[in-house]
This record gives C-alpha cells, sequence and structure tokens, in this order.
C-alpha cells in the first residue's frame, strides 16, 4: 500500500507526463500499462518490498488488456475473471474504491480469496480508472502484509490513479484514432484490389460493373473464399501478379 511518508498533498503532476512520454517511446496498450505498473510501485514508495501493481483495462470489441509490476501477480487477474468476481472487478462495477486490508478476514470471493491467498498476499487495494466511453480500468495493488485501513492513506493513492488516468485516457484516445486510419488504409486497399478485378471482368466479359461484381462475389460464395482473395485472384490472373497499389496522402 502506499507509503505513509508520501505528502498528503502530492499532486503526481508527473503521473500523466510520464504516461506520454511512454506512449511516444512505446504506443502499444500493453507496454504502456506494463510501464505504469512499475511506476506506481515506485512513485508510490510502498515500504512493504512484497507489494506489486496490476493493471487492467477493459475496451469494447477488444481483448482485456493487463499488465503487472511483478510477473508473478499475472496470475491474480486470471483468478479473478476466472470465478467472475473480485476487488478489482467490484471497484470496475461499483466504480469506487476496494480495500481488503486482511484478506484472512474477508467473506467475500470466497474461492478468489483463498486463490489469492495461496499465493502468499494478505492484502489487496483496488481502484477505478477514469476513462472515457465504454473503456474501463483499474489499478490494483497486492500486499504480502495485512495493512492497517486507518493508515492505509487511500487519499495517496487515489490521486495517484486520478492523474494516471489523464495521462491512460489521451493515450487510448491517440490508440483509437491510430486503429481507426489503419482500419481504413485496409479498407481502401481492399477496395482498390475489388475495383482492379471488376474493371478486368468488365473488359473481359463486356459487361456492366454491377454484374461484373456480381460475378466476384458469387466467385466468393462458391469457393468460400474472402471476396479481397478472389479480386486479388482475378487480377494475378490478368496481370501476372497479385500486388497493387494504393495512391493517398496520409
Amino acid at each position: 500500500m502506499p507509503n505513509a511518508d508520501v505528502s498528503g498533498a502530492e499532486n503526481f503532476a508527473d503521473v500523466a507526463l510520464h504516461l506520454q512520454d511512454s506512449f511516444l517511446h512505446t504506443p502499444e496498450v500493453g507496454a504502456i500499462l506494463q510501464d505504469l505498473a512499475a511506476y506506481a510501485v515506485a512513485r508510490l514508495g510502498s515500504p512493504d518490498p512484497g507489494c506489486c501493481c496490476e493493471i487492467t483495462v477493459l475496451r469494447p470489441k477488444k481483448p482485456v488488456t493487463t499488465a503487472c509490476s511483478n510477473p508473478a501477480v499475472n496470475v491474480m487477474n486470471k483468478l479473478e475473471f476466472k470465478h467472475g468476481d473480485g476487488p478489482g472487478l467490484t471497484a470496475i462495477r461499483t466504480a469506487a474504491t476496494v480495500l481488503v486490508p486482511d484478506l484472512r478476514l474477508e467473506r467475500r470471493w470466497p474461492e478468489y480469496v483463498q486463490a489469492v491467498l495461496q499465493q502468499g498476499f494478505h492484502s489487496v487495494l483496488s481502484i477505478p480508472t477514469e476513462l472515457e466511453g465504454d473503456a474501463q480500468g483499474v489499478l490494483t495493488f497486492y500486499c504480502l502484509q495485512p495493512v492497517d485501513p486507518g493508515a492505509s492513506r487511500l487519499d495517496v493513492a487515489e490521486t495517484f490513479v486520478r492523474q494516471a488516468s489523464k495521462g491512460l485516457k489521451l493515450a487510448l484516445r491517440m490508440l483509437k484514432l491510430e486503429e481507426t486510419r489503419d482500419g481504413m488504409t485496409a479498407a481502401m486497399r481492399t477496395r482498390t484490389v475489388i475495383d482492379l478485378a471488376t474493371g478486368a471482368i468488365m473488359a473481359q466479359n463486356r459487361c456492366s460493373q454491377e454484374a461484373a461484381f456480381k460475378l466476384l462475389r458469387d466467385a466468393s460464395s462458391t469457393r468460400n473464399m474472402k471476396l479481397r482473395d478472389v479480386a486479388a485472384a482475378v487480377v494475378a490472373s490478368v496481370a501476372g501478379s497479385g500486388e497493387t497499389f494504393t495512391y493517398f496522402d496520409e
């Protein structure tokens, strides 16, 4: 848990900047979360050397992304999802901090608690992030020792997570823009191949564009192939190569 020596007035303004630099260095969700997990442990300065940080981010139509400051903690997230509940999922669902000062006294999530205790951890702190849209996230700290709820300094950890949320929000926004751009690029390349194939069929069969496209679509269905692959085969049969080029400004 957070070090009691960390000033309550600490605003962690450096956290968002650190995440910005992390994104510029490696614009990939897993790498950003991995860096943040390690930074959280180092920045909060927990006096318990057995404290680790695990981060989970859930995005629509994307696989769950997790990262841990200690590889041994990676199993914790899997246990929580396996058992269907736990402090992290509860924090996400309720949008509120969840502190379990002593897992030996915890009566919620019995299967999960038992599994975590078997890993040697005795206290857990989960704090939800504030992200955009349907994206959700949580930072969870696992410690080997039980903690005193009165001295756990939740305000410090929550301030850290609020600042981390700003950096994560910006990073995820930029990643979404890049993914949209890449998707549009792929769509344009596919459209180019299909248009070239349609033109070739029109020339060979002296038919309309609609009729040529129907031939492509029927061949795709009959051969159980993607339309783009059928179109590429047509282009290759005419040009001797399936390679095509799409010209546009990025």
